[in-house]
């Protein structure tokens, strides 16, 4: 990120639209993560990381990336942008915006940090994350500058992430189950599903959600799939792309 003042969080700073959002975060359980908080002592000794969790006014919108199938690490998973903290990062937030800015091409002075929020373990990573919570105030066009990294840059409407047919709990190839949500084409699970879980709970902005609807992470990427070419409401008329069907 080019040398600039990083402001620091200020709930205040929150639009209108988004004060429940930072008013729900601000009073989130840290229980409500489960083992995703940090009961060990990894403060001191795990990689430290942050991402950002941007979100526009308008609708409101959420700022995701699409990770590269070709990676090694969570290849095709959907994530907030960020990553690990570098020497001359001098906290979260200016980590969070550096790695935004070279993910997406983000204008950091078009940000507003609103609230950090506690620190989150990955276990399969080994990083300690601390998710950032800003507002878009000056959006700016967006894009995947490196392919070999993101594949993709997409702004998700708030109420597609809160509409119940969009909803479902996943259950991940190590066994792991969570909140996930279907949303063009996308599948957003794990850690960035369980957050964005969180925010739609503590803000107000969840509505009621069938999460006994369980579906292997396999079989909820092909649907995924099938959706994106077949809307619901379209006839799917090609056998092969019947979420049944796949793998026949």
């Amino acid at each position: 990120m080019t040398a600039t003042v990083v402001p620091e969080p200020d709930p205040d700073a929150a639009p209108e639209p988004l004060k429940p959002l930072v008013e729900g975060a601000l009073g989130l359980d840290p229980g409500w993560f489960g083992d995703r908080r940090d009961p060990s002592g990894r403060e001191t000794t795990a990689r430290r990381a942050a991402v950002l969790m941007l979100f526009g006014p308008d609708g409101p919108d959420v700022l995701l990336t699409e990770r590269a199938a070709t990676l090694r690490a969570h290849a095709g998973q959907v994530a907030f942008p960020g990553g690990a903290l570098d020497p001359g990062d001098p906290g979260p937030v200016h980590a969070a915006l550096r790695e935004a800015q070279e993910e997406t091409g983000l204008d950091p002075a078009g940000v507003v940090p609103l609230a950090v929020l506690p620190d989150l373990f990955i276990p399969p990573t080994g990083y300690l994350v601390t998710p950032v919570l800003a507002h878009w105030a000056a959006p700016a066009p967006v894009r995947a500058i490196d392919p070999a990294e993101v594949a993709r840059v997409v702004r998700v409407p708030v109420p597609e992430l809160a509409d119940p047919a969009n909803r479902f709990t996943v259950r991940g190839p190590s066994g792991y189950t969570g909140p996930a949500f279907r949303i063009s084409g996308l599948v957003i699970w794990g850690f960035t599903g369980g957050l964005l879980s969180a925010l739609l709970h503590c803000s107000g902005w969840e509505r009621p959600w069938d999460g006994t609807r369980i579906e292997n992470l396999d079989e909820a990427w092909a649907n995924a799939r099938a959706e994106q070419r077949h809307p619901r409401g379209v006839p799917v008329t090609d056998p092969a792309d019947r979420p049944d069907e796949v793998g026949r």
